[in-house]
């Protein structure tokens, strides 16, 4: 097994971070409002987000470089979404990027063969292919596996995988779909298949929020699998693929919303200026400032948690579930607080403005369900803290 993501930092990530959100600015902020509204995907868009020869390459930060990638460490990696987050001000793109770029790429570096490795990871750091992975099997053990995995008849070898996957990112657009199926025995195999592999079908489908992200369903049909599409070893997935799917879950899709948080606080800086109440500058009350205060505390502390967590990665292994756990619960607490607060400060919405604190409001009620929301993320850190995980 290879580590599963870069080396360690080297205090670059601030340069980094302000690379993808001038980039993230210039290219995805001015039709973030337009494409949120029609629910739309932009191929191009994303290309350029991807492109290495003019941007930061968000498509393959943690592919190696010799295999086209940037070779960037867990921090180096979170500071690129951070400022993904905060210059495109549109948490659907962000999430269908971070999905792409971490959650399918960091297993099939960890787990692939060379053959994958080779296979796929070169076109996904280009940004030519995309990975998609549904966020229900980024749970693990929590989730009761939707995909069943039985031997193919003798004469084709492999396996036969049917069932079916909502809330599979990236879905519509993926040339490819990392999923995890259970056998009869109770064991589960991770499996990288091929969009034009006969009996699957993706259609589009997904929730209200994160709409710049591309939703499917992927419904698989006595789907054949080869031996060489297994990621890891058979069966052993819920010691491989899932707690690594977990844990990049739990940091990396947090990532964006970190640049979220700052996008949102520096509105409600500038609101809190230019508002007037009883003539005089919103600013100047106690209430206005003692809540821009808790903006930016919240933002620091969420920051500094998941920075913790995604340092472990870059030390070797992978952040404790705890960390890791801890981290997410606390970033999509932070974000309901800080999108309130800055709702509190915002006045009437302009109705041409971009409209971001209604769209994290929305969107952050759907970040805080994901990743096994409260009722997966609370008892793994109670678990932890009793030493029964």
């Amino acid at each position: 097994m290879h580590s599963p993501v870069g080396a360690g930092a080297d205090g670059v990530e601030p340069m980094l971070a302000e690379r993808a959100r001038e980039l993230a600015a210039r290219v995805a902020r001015p039709t973030a409002a337009g494409r949120d509204r029609d629910r739309r995907w932009d191929p191009a868009l994303f290309a350029e987000l991807a492109d290495a020869r003019t941007g930061p390459g968000l498509a393959g930060p943690l592919v190696p470089r010799a295999l086209g990638g940037g070779g960037l460490s867990a921090t180096q990696t979170c500071a690129l979404l951070e400022g993904l987050g905060e210059g495109a001000r549109d948490p659907g793109l962000a999430l269908a990027v971070g999905v792409h770029a971490v959650l399918a790429t960091v297993p099939l570096r960890a787990f692939g063969s060379p053959r994958q490795r080779e296979r796929y990871l070169p076109r996904m750091a280009a940004g030519d292919w995309m990975g998609a992975v549904s966020l229900r099997q980024t749970q693990g053990a929590a989730h009761a596996p939707a995909l069943t995995a039985r031997p193919a008849p003798a004469a084709a070898g492999g396996w036969q995988l049917s069932g079916e996957l909502d809330l599979v990112a990236c879905g519509p657009v993926a040339h490819h779909f990392l999923v995890i199926a259970a056998h009869e025995d109770g064991g589960r195999t991770a499996f990288v298949l091929d969009r034009d592999t006969p009996g699957l079908l993706i259609t589009e489908d997904g929730p209200a929020a994160m709409a710049t992200c591309p939703w499917g369903r992927l419904v698989l049909d006595a789907c054949p699998a080869a031996d060489h599409a297994v990621l890891g070893t058979v069966g052993g997935a819920a010691t491989e693929v899932e707690p690594l799917l977990a844990a990049l879950d739990w940091v990396f899709s947090s990532a964006p919303w970190l640049g979220v948080i700052r996008a949102l606080t520096r509105d409600a800086v500038d609101d809190a200026r230019e508002r007037r109440l009883f003539g005089r500058p919103l600013a100047h009350g106690q209430s206005a400032r003692f809540t821009l205060a808790d903006l930016g505390t919240r933002y620091e502390l969420a920051s500094g948690l998941l920075l913790r967590a995604a340092g472990q990665f870059d030390a070797g292994g992978r952040p404790s579930h705890q960390d890791a756990a801890a981290a997410r619960l606390f970033v999509a607490r932070a974000l309901r607080a800080v999108t309130e607060g800055a709702a509190s400060l915002s006045g009437p919405l302009a109705p041409a403005g971009d409209h971001l604190v209604e769209r994290a409001h929305r969107d952050a009620l759907f970040f805080a369900g994901t990743g096994g929301g409260t009722e997966v993320l609370r008892p793994v850190i109670a678990a932890s803290l009793l030493g029964l995980g």
